[in-house]
C-alpha cells in the first residue's frame, strides 16, 4: 500500500485511544506510511490527529476551517500550524504559512460561510486584547498573551475598546489604527469618559475601528464632518398590484456652500437610504462610490423594553483594498443604520485624504 489511514469515522475516539492504536499499526506495519482521518464530533478533531502525527503517522487529513459532515472534520488551519511552529515537522506548505489566514477566508468566502471569529490562528479573535491591565500587559511582554507571532500565520494582534478600556488599551488601538496620541494630554482623559458614555448608550467599537478612528479625529483633533446632514426621510409602501415593497429615502446634505438634495428607491429602507447619501455626496467625493457594504448586523440591546429597546447596528465596507467596520446605535433602527453609514463614508474620505 501507498499509505494506510486509520479513519476515526464518527469522531468518538479519546487522545489516548489514538495514541496507542496508532502506535500498534506504526509498530506492525514499519515500511507503510500511516495517516489519521479525524472528525470533530467529541471536539477533539485537531487534537486527536496531533496525537497520531506524535505516535508516528506520517499523513493527517483533514479540510479547512473543518468544514465537514456532522460537527465537522479536523480543521487544517489549527493542524497546519501546530504541526510546523508547535511540533517542529517539516510541511511542503511551510514557506506560505503567512497566507493561512487569507486562505481561510477565501475558503469561507467562497463557501458563503461566516467566518469564525474564535478560530484558533486565524480568527480575528485569536490575538485580540480587550482589558486594560490585560491590553498594557500584551504591549510590555507580547507573549504572555500571545503564543506565536500572529504574522507567523498571516494575523495580526488587535486591541479592542470597551468600556474595561483604560488609557493604555487607547493608546495602543490609537497606534494600531495610526492616530498619534500624547499619553499625557489632557483630552485623553476626557475623550475616555466619552468613549464610556458612548458604550453606555449603547455603541460599540470592538468591531467598529473606523467609527473609533473617526472618534479619534473628531475628539482629539477637532476634525469636522465632510458634510452637514440637513435631514433624512425614510418611506416604505407595499404596491399590491406588483405585489412588491418599496423604500424610498430623502437626503438632504450641506457639502461647504452648497445644498445637496436627493431621492432614491431600493427594495428595502437601508439600500435606499445608502443609495440617496452616495448621490447626494459622490459630485463631491467621487471616491464613496467604490464603497460597497459587505455585511450588516443589528442587535438589540436591554430586549427586556421590547420595541423601544436600543438598537446598535454595524455595518462593514469595504473598497476592494480595505475593509472597514462602523456602528451606530439608537431606539430607531433607521436613524441607528444611518450613523453607520455616515462613518462609512466617512471614513472612505478620510482613506483618500490620507494618500494626498
Amino acid at each position: 500500500a501507498i499509505n494506510l489511514t486509520l479513519c476515526d469515522t464518527n469522531g468518538g475516539k479519546l487522545v489516548s485511544e489514538v495514541n496507542a492504536i496508532v502506535g500498534k499499526v506504526v509498530a506492525h506495519f514499519p515500511a507503510t506510511p500511516v495517516g489519521v482521518h479525524c472528525h470533530n464530533d467529541s471536539g477533539l478533531g485537531v487534537a486527536v490527529s496531533l496525537a497520531g502525527i506524535e505516535s508516528g503517522a506520517a499523513l493527517v487529513q483533514g479540510t479547512m476551517n473543518g468544514v465537514g459532515e456532522r460537527n465537522g472534520n479536523a480543521n487544517l488551519t489549527t493542524i497546519i500550524p501546530n504541526l510546523i511552529l508547535k511540533m517542529g515537522k517539516e510541511l511542503n506548505c511551510a514557506d506560505h504559512l503567512n497566507k493561512l489566514r487569507d486562505l481561510s477566508l477565501f475558503v469561507d468566502e467562497m463557501a458563503n460561510r461566516a467566518s469564525d471569529n474564535s478560530a484558533p490562528f486565524v480568527g480575528t479573535s485569536a490575538f485580540a486584547h480587550k482589558g486594560g491591565v490585560h491590553a498594557d500587559a500584551a504591549a510590555k511582554v507580547k507573549h504572555s498573551y500571545e503564543h506565536i507571532e500572529p504574522e507567523l500565520v498571516g494575523n495580526r494582534t488587535r486591541v479592542l475598546v470597551s468600556d474595561m478600556s483604560g488609557r493604555s488599551s487607547v493608546m495602543m488601538k490609537a497606534k494600531e489604527i495610526g492616530v498619534d496620541l500624547d499619553a499625557r494630554s489632557p483630552e485623553l482623559k476626557d475623550f475616555l469618559a466619552e468613549l464610556k458614555e458612548l458604550e453606555f448608550r449603547g455603541y460599540g467599537y470592538e468591531a467598529a475601528d473606523a467609527s473609533f478612528k473617526l472618534l479619534l479625529n473628531r475628539f482629539l483633533k477637532g476634525k469636522k464632518d465632510d458634510f452637514e446632514l440637513i435631514g433624512y426621510r425614510v418611506m416604505v409602501g407595499h404596491q399590491s398590484a406588483l405585489k412588491r415593497t418599496v423604500s424610498e429615502a430623502t437626503v438632504q446634505v450641506k457639502i461647504g456652500d452648497e445644498i445637496h438634495h436627493t431621492v432614491a428607491e431600493a427594495s428595502g429602507p437601508v439600500g435606499a437610504l445608502d443609495d440617496a447619501l452616495r448621490k447626494a455626496i459622490a459630485p463631491v467625493f467621487p471616491e464613496i462610490m467604490e464603497v460597497e457594504l459587505i455585511d450588516f448586523k443589528v442587535r438589540i440591546l436591554e430586549s427586556q423594553h421590547g420595541a423601544d429597546a436600543i438598537i446598535r447596528v454595524q455595518i462593514e465596507s469595504t473598497d476592494g483594498h480595505e475593509i472597514w467596520g462602523t456602528v451606530g446605535a439608537s431606539d430607531n433602527i433607521i436613524e441607528a443604520t444611518w450613523e453607520a453609514l455616515v462613518d462609512s463614508v466617512e471614513y472612505k474620505i478620510l482613506l483618500e485624504s490620507e494618500k494626498t
